[in-house]
């Protein structure tokens, strides 16, 4: 039993540094930084709305589909680079794969914009 102790140890250190690491800042910035908020901090967000009022309105569904279509394009994105990478490795079988990958996207794609999900009336 000792040594499964002694083999987690320095683990457990990490661990406990780290912990102390984040409560000394947490703690120091409620100590050292100025707690009363300036009129810019009041201000509007950039999309609009009062940064304090009822969380409870209406937000609008637009936001999500744009959100949404940017997590699904980013991540074409992300298998664009490793697929460029190995193009010469993979032949002629992953190059037709990706291709029908871009035009499922490019399909979907043009669907969001004729359907007018990325209008802001």
């Amino acid at each position: 039993m000792p040594s499964i102790l002694a083999e987690y140890f320095p683990i457990l250190v990490f661990i406990g540094i780290a912990a102390a690491i984040a409560v000394a800042m947490v703690g120091a910035s409620l100590i050292l930084a100025r707690q009363a908020p300036d009129p810019m901090k009041l201000s509007a967000y950039e999309c609009g709305f009062e940064p304090f009022d009822d969380a409870r309105r209406k937000f609008d569904v637009r936001f999500y589909l744009v959100a949404i279509l940017f997590i699904i394009f980013d991540l074409e994105v992300a298998f664009l680079f490793p697929w460029a990478v190995t193009l010469g490795e993979i032949g002629w079988f992953g190059f037709a794969s990706m291709m029908i990958f871009l035009g499922m996207l490019t399909i979907g794609f043009i669907y969001e914009w004729r359907k007018g999900a990325l209008e802001w009336e």
